[in-house]
Order: C-alpha cells, then sequence, then structure tokens
C-alpha cells in the first residue's frame, strides 16, 4: 500500500468475492461458505447489485428451531427467525437490505459500520450497489502492516514539511514498531499540539507523540 492517508476501502478489500443469486438453493449456499471459509455470503440480483447477505446464523435458524413451535409462548417474537428456518432459498433466508459502505469510503467509515451493526464483513459496492469486493474486520487492520519506515516518510511528508516549512531541517521523526516520536525545534509552538494530532491519524500508527520545543525565549538585558 503506497497511498497516502487516509485509505480507502478498496485499498484493503479482497476483490475475489463468493456470492449467490436470489434462487440459490440452501445446500448450495452451505456449500459455497465451506468451500470458501467464509461467514457469510452477498445476495446479488441483475447485474452483480447487492440486494441482501446470508450469514451463518441465518442458515442455523433451520437447525436450531427444528423441533420447536412458533405458536408457543415465548417463540412470537422470533417469527423472522421461524420464516428463516423453513426458507430453501437465497430469496427468502437472506437478511435484507444488506448493509454495505463504498469502495472509496475511508476506512473509519467502514469500522464504524461493522461496529453499528455488528457484523464482521462488508459487501464493497459502487456508486449503483454493484458488488466490487469484501471488507472483514482483519482488512481494516492490513493498515498496522505497514513498516516503520513507510510511517516515518508519511509522517515527515505530510505532516512535518507542511507544517513547518521553514524549521523541518531541525525536527527529527522516528517510528518504532508503529509509534512515532517527533523530536526537535519549531519557530511556530502553536502548531505541536496539531503535529500530534496528525501525525496520530496517519493510518498504520500506532501512538504519536511531538518531543518539540518552541523558539528560546529571548535573554532579559
Amino acid at each position: 500500500m503506497n497511498r497516502r492517508s487516509p485509505h480507502r476501502v478498496d485499498d484493503v478489500m479482497t476483490k475475489t468475492v463468493v456470492a449467490v443469486g436470489l434462487d440459490a438453493r440452501f445446500k448450495e449456499i452451505v456449500t459455497a461458505i465451506d468451500q470458501w471459509q467464509v461467514t457469510a455470503v452477498p445476495v446479488l440480483e441483475g447485474e452483480g447489485r447487492v440486494v441482501g447477505v446470508i450469514s451463518e446464523a441465518d442458515l442455523l435458524a433451520k437447525e436450531e428451531l427444528r423441533d420447536t413451535d412458533a405458536t408457543m409462548i415465548g417463540q412470537r417474537e422470533r417469527l423472522a427467525d421461524y420464516a428463516k428456518a423453513g426458507a430453501v432459498t437465497a430469496r427468502d433466508l437472506m437478511s435484507s437490505p444488506a448493509v454495505t459502505v463504498s469502495a472509496y469510503a475511508p476506512l473509519p467509515e467502514a469500522a464504524r459500520l461493522m461496529a453499528h451493526h455488528g457484523v464482521k464483513r462488508l459487501p464493497v459496492v459502487d456508486g449503483h450497489g454493484v458488488l466490487k469486493g469484501i471488507v472483514s474486520r482483519a482488512d481494516l487492520l492490513k493498515v498496522f502492516l505497514r513498516t516503520d519506515e513507510e510511517l516515518a516518510d508519511e509522517v515527515r511528508r505530510e505532516v512535518v514539511d507542511r507544517l513547518f516549512p521553514i524549521s523541518h531541517g531541525d525536527i527529527r521523526v522516528e517510528v518504532t514498531e508503529g509509534r512515532v516520536a517527533i523530536t526537535g525545534t519549531v519557530r511556530d509552538a502553536a502548531l505541536i499540539p496539531v503535529a500530534e494530532r496528525l501525525a496520530g491519524a496517519v493510518e498504520g500508527v500506532v501512538d504519536a507523540r511531538c518531543h518539540l520545543s518552541g523558539p528560546a525565549a529571548a535573554a532579559t538585558p
């Protein structure tokens, strides 16, 4: 990954995706999940538009509720699960509408969607809702695999050189296991907290600390 921050979903997503059509049958879906070792599959219609998602939980309803009665007191609130337990095609098994993310969305947006909806994977779509890939929690962590050298280069280029165009030569950037330390002397001390915040926002940075100082006070005559 050599794109400067912010990274987008299409920088880390998996482009080879297993998906099923609306008329895919139960055993076909289970086979696809087992073969590809995934926890959910998008459901497509037309020219690849995502209309739903089928997770392992959607499929397990058939086994979980096999010997129970939906008319029993205490079971009525799970009518949707009972409907899935009796379903045999993707059309009736899927959760819809699907929670998707744009290929051009920044990574924090994908992370927030996953957390808010309690899902581990998101179908990635273009502006027409057509499937372009899949992004998982593990994919979002890929930015933390960037090397210390790459992070140091970006912090210097995008933070230090831009904020301190005059005094940047007196500033040192060191990165150790993703932790950034910026040291040196700058002319405008008011920009020090800004530099620390921007360095911490570089994707792949674990922590950022500025040990910068402003110009020495003039000596009193």
